[in-house]
């Protein structure tokens, strides 16, 4: 459907009943953030073992030929192999969010929140399960295909917050969106470290036959707590989206998501979602190399950098759950966009050209300081330039995009590490945060 051509959002039907408090909504972003990122510590594990098992014909064996060409191309050894295929799985599974998160968001806009989310909170838990009977690359391909098309959680409960909002309080109550990812992306990875140190094999080999591998504890755990949200959604979620809104919302189908936004109605909407983009191409690129730069530079090992992982996310809780509300009761959300950008560039050139371990520590604090006040606020400006009828559709694009980021930097940031250096990733990395202050210094402030 062709969109109306507006440079402003259609005036709000009435607020919906408020029967959906805010708590409801984290605690169901935070179980779904914590069984999606167990697998985040895994990665080096999970393809050694995929690369033992079956790495000498198919997909498997072709992917692996090719890394090994690309390392001897840029005079690397095997490691770096592993490293670029490692990004590849990853970029795989954010490639699918990449395209499915806007069909989610535009469904739920169509349907309601409540319907969608149990659909794909219950195609998240069949990609856990087939993950945990993945005992062959193959089956392990499939459950990244399907928890990765299945993955519009994140769109239609943000868009579920701006339901219970008013215009006033909505950038602050995404603040508890931000808070939820922080908490969730921390605890994750914790839970998935802890639990892959027990083998369900070392006391059943004779699950083996049924796909059980030694990876499969930290998938059931990923599963238990897929179908614990299951649960609580078809128990505590009620629907927020009224009948009355849903009836003038566009058709949900698959689009191309670069093209829908380009047909958005709103200018300033396209401008707040190429600031989100070009920030998270930053954000991603340090996330992506720090880990390697601490080891590098300082000699960190995996405890070590999960202390620093953790410092990072402990930082962004606080600033997404407490700083940043208040700033905005004070502060409009361009302002707030504008000093977290700047934040987060100072951060970044710190980390980047930082000699000692404690100067890297005071970076990463203007880095989650800075992502604190950007993400409420880009997603604030987002929800707040457009039309209620719309809000699953223009959020979806919105995690869409964050999803394209995250399938071309790490493989990018992990060849520019790897040729040119850990400063030189940082250094561009605060360009781009740069880029994103000059888009910013275009957008309009809309009305609360």
């Amino acid at each position: 459907m062709t969109a109306p051509a507006a440079d402003t959002p259609a005036p709000e039907a009435p607020a919906a009943p408020r029967a959906l408090s805010l708590g409801v909504i984290f605690l169901t972003l935070l179980i779904d953030l914590i069984g999606f990122s167990i697998i985040f510590p895994l990665g080096p594990d999970l393809i050694d073992y995929y690369l033992k098992v079956d790495s000498g014909s198919g997909i498997l064996g072709w992917i692996v030929v090719q890394s090994d060409a690309a390392a001897r191309l840029l005079g690397r050894d095997h490691a770096f192999a592993a490293v670029l295929f490692g990004g590849v799985i990853t970029s795989f599974y954010s490639v699918l969010q990449f395209v499915f998160a806007p069909f989610w968001g535009s469904l739920s806009d169509r349907r309601g929140r409540r319907g969608v989310l149990l659909v794909t909170v219950a195609g998240t838990a069949a990609g856990y399960l087939v993950w945990f009977l993945s005992g062959s690359f193959w089956l392990f391909l499939a459950s990244r295909l399907v928890s990765g098309a299945f993955s519009g959680n994140l769109s239609v409960a943000t868009a579920a917050v701006a339901d219970v909002t008013t215009r006033k309080e909505r950038s602050r109550a995404m603040g508890i969106v931000g808070a939820a990812f922080g908490l969730g992306l921390v605890t994750g990875p914790m839970v998935g470290a802890f639990s892959a140190r027990y083998s369900l094999l070392a006391h059943h080999p004779g699950l083996e036959r049924f796909g059980v591998n030694p990876f499969s504890t930290p998938a059931l755990l990923s599963l238990l707590l897929s179908l614990a949200n299951l649960l609580w959604v078809y128990r505590s979620f009620k629907e927020t989206l009224p009948e009355s809104v849903r009836a003038g919302a566009r058709e949900p189908r698959l689009r191309n998501p670069i093209r829908a936004i380009l047909h958005l109605r709103n200018a300033d909407v396209r401008r707040a979602n190429i600031v989100a983009f070009v920030y998270s191409l930053a954000f991603v690129s340090m996330e992506t190399s720090l880990t390697f730069l601490a080891f590098k530079r300082f000699g960190y090992t995996a405890t070590e950098n999960g202390l620093l992982l953790g410092f990072l996310g402990v930082c962004s809780i606080v600033t997404q759950g407490f700083i940043v509300r208040m700033l905005l009761k004070k502060a409009d959300e361009i302002a707030v966009l504008k000093a977290g950008l700047l934040s987060t560039g100072f951060g970044l050139l710190v980390v980047g050209f930082g000699l000692r371990p404690w100067m890297m520590y005071a970076g990463l604090a203007f880095v989650a300081l800075g992502s604190g006040l950007v993400n409420p606020s880009t997603t604030g400006l987002i929800s707040l330039y457009s039309s209620q009828d719309e809000q699953g559709f223009v959020l979806g694009i919105f995690r869409s995009l964050g999803s394209l980021s995250r399938a071309v930097t790490p493989v990018l940031a992990g060849a520019v590490f790897s040729i040119l250096g850990s400063t030189c990733v940082f250094a561009v990395a605060a360009a781009l945060t740069l880029a994103s202050l000059l888009f910013a210094s275009r957008l309009t402030q809309p009305e609360r």
